[in-house]
């Protein structure tokens, strides 16, 4: 009797070959744009002032993009519970939109400890 292994699909589909191969190019457009800035402003400590003066600008866009995926997030709130008006499909929602909101405020108070 042998006992074989098998692999789940999910883990090696078409869908999560996508998401990783976006996430190493939106990593290394990231790496580029950082090392771009870095030789553009003369130096590490050049780029570090110009993250600092320019830092306004930077925490308006994420207030921008934060109330984009609120709105986006409401949207599909409404969608979900018109197809699933459950009381586990209000649970995971609910987890889901605790989770986000933990994630936000965890990333924020990071960027505000850096300074």
């Amino acid at each position: 009797m042998s006992v074989s292994w098998r692999r789940p699909r999910w883990l090696f589909g078409r869908r999560v070959a996508r998401v990783l191969l976006w996430t190493v190019v939106l990593a290394a457009a990231a790496a580029v744009a950082n090392m771009v800035g870095i030789h553009l402003v003369g130096g590490v400590a050049g780029w570090k002032r110009w993250l600092a003066a320019t830092s306004g600008y930077f925490l308006v866009w994420r207030l921008c993009l934060y109330t984009a995926t609120a709105y986006g997030w409401a949207w599909m709130r409404r969608r979900l519970l018109a197809c699933e008006a459950d009381a586990q499909a209000r649970r995971c929602l609910v987890r889901s939109e605790i989770a986000g909101i933990v994630a936000i405020v965890a990333l924020e108070a990071s960027l505000l400890m850096q300074d």
